[in-house]
């Protein structure tokens, strides 16, 4: 069993830069993939970015390529979301999930943290 905490969220002005955490306690293993979702107000949940945590591979979506970034580190167990030049359409609630495979659904959910970016 993996449980997911993020933090860092807030309100921030265009522009601007946050950075989210998630931090994982229990087993995990190299071959999960911890990753980031948004959801906004009256809209879908969407993938935001992954990251393969033994070999670093990422993926992100379009809306947040070359503004976004995720990383991990190993010794504590918790992924980043290095957020910068944020939009008023980044606004949402971010969750962090992760896998155990990179075939398997996303089995674990964070409870979200509110990113606000005000114009």
């Amino acid at each position: 069993q993996v449980q997911l905490v993020e933090s860092g969220g807030g309100l921030v002005q265009a522009g601007g830069s946050l950075r989210l955490s998630c931090a994982a306690s229990g087993r995990t293993f190299s071959t999960y993939v911890m990753g980031w979702f948004r959801q906004a107000p009256g809209k879908e949940r969407e993938f935001v970015t992954s990251i393969h945590w033994g070999s670093g591979s990422t993926i992100y979506a379009d809306s947040v390529k070359d503004r976004f970034t995720i990383s991990r580190d190993n010794a504590k167990n918790t992924v980043y979301l290095q957020m910068n030049s944020l939009k008023p359409e980044d606004t949402a609630i971010y969750f962090c999930a992760a896998r155990t495979t990179v075939f398997s659904t996303w089995n674990y959910w964070g409870q979200g943290t509110q990113v606000t970016v005000s114009s």
